[in-house]
């Protein structure tokens, strides 16, 4: 039995056996011909949009053509249609919307979200756990949703703290991976609003010396080069009786097969880790960059696991001690807070960023920043690298004391004109970003501007 109390110590950043019947189900379906165009088109619209959780709500911004728009609609477990009880329980915060997984995982056009509540007391059981699928319509995220089944659930387990999609076993249908304290879940399409899932299966280390695992993230994405989609489960592990850093990997196809451990830090856990897999060098396979902001007294670091024909390869560490990256590593800057990918200057290869929310401005402590990091032939490195904060000339806002700006960070193409934009976001879980333009040459802050969006929808 797990001994810890709450998964969420830190994880406020943020990120089998068969098993059928339980609570409410989800099932197979008719499939469209027709999948959402976008994993997060939630209305169908053809446009992306913005789910955000944590501390007992989502809330949705919906997409236009020049980007984010002005509808918005939040939910709780209080909303019509959601199952669960909203609120605090058995000593845990209400964790409903702490992760999120958008896809149409009813093939029918609407994107729809996964909604996760590693808090959710399940009958008796405190903190069991439950996910939940809020299904998409032409109006949106509408108040029809379906509990996803657990066959066994356990008190304290907090199913659903972690999840991912991805075609885990290359049949063409979206899966979704949900982890509890001591593994993870694959349920494989397709999803209906009543009835079952596919198949589930159930993915635990084996015990050993050097391969015990708490999962603390999930981080999916292409890293061989066949059809089916990969995973790595990052979290706490344990060597020697001390408590490590892991990113285990599971390869995707049609039995889902256990890899390669990776511990890359032998002496600090990372309870709330962040990771994106891209392909940084562009030679076909993507690498896992995963945030180790423990590192070095809390200075941080990025930790970068090539991947290869048979999973992850070799790995290197980019710091702010890196060439070319302009800020001083010091204790407690947490470089690797939050990560981002994304290509921002039309080169081709995919570039990072680096949230660094520890970060001195000034006389201000904690004051936070963000990096960027350039992809290349040779991976990432800090050459060209970019650095802004809220006292970079042209970025709106005040850089203060434990505001933590670049505490949430996103890529994406937020106003649609090819390459990728930055959003940033500071540690309060204000509604709200400074959205930083891509371009030919990079990040500019020359037209930065606050939107009402915060730096942490699904990836």
């Amino acid at each position: 039995m797990p001994t810890r109390k709450n998964l969420r110590l830190v994880a406020a950043t943020a990120a089998a056996v068969a098993l059928t019947g339980g609570l409410l189900t989800v099932t197979a379906g008719t499939a469209s011909a027709a999948p959402a165009k976008y994993a997060d088109d939630f209305n169908g619209d053809g446009y992306r949009d913005y789910a955000t959780g944590g501390s007992g709500s989502v809330t949705v911004t919906y997409g236009t053509a020049s980007g984010p728009g002005t509808k918005v609609k939040t939910f709780t477990q209080n909303s019509a249609g959601i199952p669960g009880t909203a609120g605090d329980s058995g000593g845990y915060a209400d964790m409903f919307g702490d992760s999120l997984a958008a896809a149409d995982f009813n093939r029918d056009g609407y994107a729809d979200l996964a909604v996760g509540d590693g808090s959710e007391k399940v009958g008796s059981r405190v903190a069991a756990g439950a996910v939940t699928i809020v299904w998409g319509s032409t109006s949106g995220l509408s108040s029809t949703a379906t509990r996803v089944p657990l066959k066994s659930p356990h008190a304290g387990y907090e199913f659903g703290a972690s999840l991912a999609t991805g075609d885990f076993n290359g049949d063409g249908k979206v899966d979704l991976a949900v982890t509890d304290v001591e593994s993870v879940y694959i349920y494989r399409g397709g999803f209906a609003k009543a009835g079952t899932t596919g198949k589930v299966t159930r993915h635990t280390p084996a015990p050993g010396a050097d391969n015990m695992l708490e999962p603390a993230g999930l981080v999916a994405g292409k890293v061989t080069k066949d059809a089916a989609t990969d995973l790595y489960v990052l979290g706490q592990g344990y060597r020697n009786d001390k408590a490590t850093s892991v990113a285990w990997f599971l390869r995707g196809g049609s039995t889902v097969k256990a890899g390669k451990f990776t511990t890359y830090n032998t002496s600090s856990p990372n309870y709330g880790p962040s990771g994106v897999i891209a392909d940084f060098d562009k030679n076909g396979y993507g690498d896992l960059a995963v945030g180790d902001h423990p590192y070095n007294k809390g200075a941080g670091a990025v930790y970068v696991l090539r991947g290869g024909s048979g999973g992850p390869a070799t790995g290197y560490r980019l710091t702010q001690g890196s060439a070319g990256v302009v800020t001083g590593a010091t204790g407690g800057d947490a470089f690797g807070a939050a990560l981002s990918a994304g290509d921002t200057n039309r080169d081709g290869y995919p570039d990072l960023a680096v949230g660094v929310p520890g970060e001195k401005i000034g006389t201000a402590k904690h004051a936070g920043g963000v990096h960027v990091l350039r992809g290349g032939k040779k991976g990432l490195t800090g050459t060209g690298s970019q650095w802004f904060s809220l006292r970079t000339a042209g970025v709106p806002g005040n850089a203060t004391e434990y505001s933590g700006f670049g505490w949430f960070v996103r890529l994406r193409d937020l106003d649609r004109d090819g390459d990728a934009d930055l959003l940033a976001s500071e540690g309060a879980y204000l509604p709200s970003g400074v959205l930083l333009p891509g371009g030919t040459k990079g990040i500019t802050a020359a037209s930065a501007r606050l939107i009402p969006l915060r730096a942490a929808f699904p990836q």
